[in-house]
């Protein structure tokens, strides 16, 4: 019976779901994070009668035919980008992008990661990392007697030492932004790696075309809604307890015409 690797297929897809809502959920206080949707596409079909073949000896066709799906599965998992809630902080080190683009992260392999989450510190050199300790690209030393730092909204990075009355730039920070964002490839820490479907980063000051703005002292908030979060895993519940009961009933089926006699 079709029905029972159907609604096993449909069973899946809602697990699938759930695991993606409960992974946004989870996120919810996450800096910068941007919430998942999944999207599911139906598949093959099984023709039993295919429209347009011809019905009779006058040239008459079948109008619709006769097809019957054999279920779902999963087509994507989309990331929405849109912008987070900036949250005040009032820490110096603490930056957030108003718009469109990602912070640059030297990993310790080498590669340039993106990140949203701009809740920087400084490494025991002075330099501004993220959390763990990576650092942001191009390089920033803060000098040690610096008394007050400033960070404008195109990312120039200005310092006042002790004994100093004039401001000082100590260095320029620079966001990406990318065609397809959803295509960049999360690998945990709120870090992002380019692909080939995210397309190549482009690099500019903070305020240039198609780039964002910097706001400092605020972070940017997950951009999680719990209450959406929560109505769509209700949902989610919901398909996957009919999935199963259409399961239950395919088996009652099959049970009984198992005890038909001839």
């Amino acid at each position: 019976m079709r029905a029972l690797r159907t609604a096993a297929s449909g069973m899946a897809a809602q697990q699938l779901n759930v695991e993606v809502i409960s992974n946004n959920i989870a996120n919810m206080n996450t800096v910068g994070f941007k919430r998942q949707r999944a999207e599911f596409q139906d598949l093959m079909y099984q023709n039993i009668e295919r429209m347009g073949a011809q019905s009779s000896s006058t040239g008459t066709v079948v109008p619709t035919g006769v097809q019957v799906g054999l279920g779902v599965k999963a087509g994507s998992v989309y990331r929405i980008t849109e912008q987070g809630t900036p949250a005040r902080t009032d820490n110096d080190y603490d930056v957030a992008i108003d718009g469109k683009g990602y912070f640059q992260v030297t990993l310790p392999s080498g590669e340039i990661g993106y990140t949203r989450a701009g809740n920087f510190s400084l490494s025991p050199e002075g330099q501004l990392v993220t959390e763990d300790g990576y650092a942001i690209e191009p390089s920033i030393t803060i000098p040690q007697d610096t008394v007050d730092v400033s960070i404008s909204k195109t990312g120039q990075v200005q310092v006042i030492t002790d004994g100093e009355t004039e401001p000082q730039t100590v260095g320029q920070l620079e966001i990406a932004t990318f065609f397809n964002e959803a295509g960049l490839e999360a690998i945990g820490d709120n870090l992002l790696l380019e692909t080939a479907a995210s397309g190549p980063a482009s690099i500019a000051a903070p305020g240039e075309p198609g780039h964002g703005q910097l706001l400092q002292g605020f972070t940017e908030a997950s951009n999680v809604d719990a209450v959406a979060e929560i109505s769509q895993l209700i949902i989610a519940q919901r398909a996957y307890e009919m999935n199963s009961k259409v399961i239950t009933t395919a088996d009652d089926m099959m049970s009984v015409s198992a005890q038909v006699k001839s």
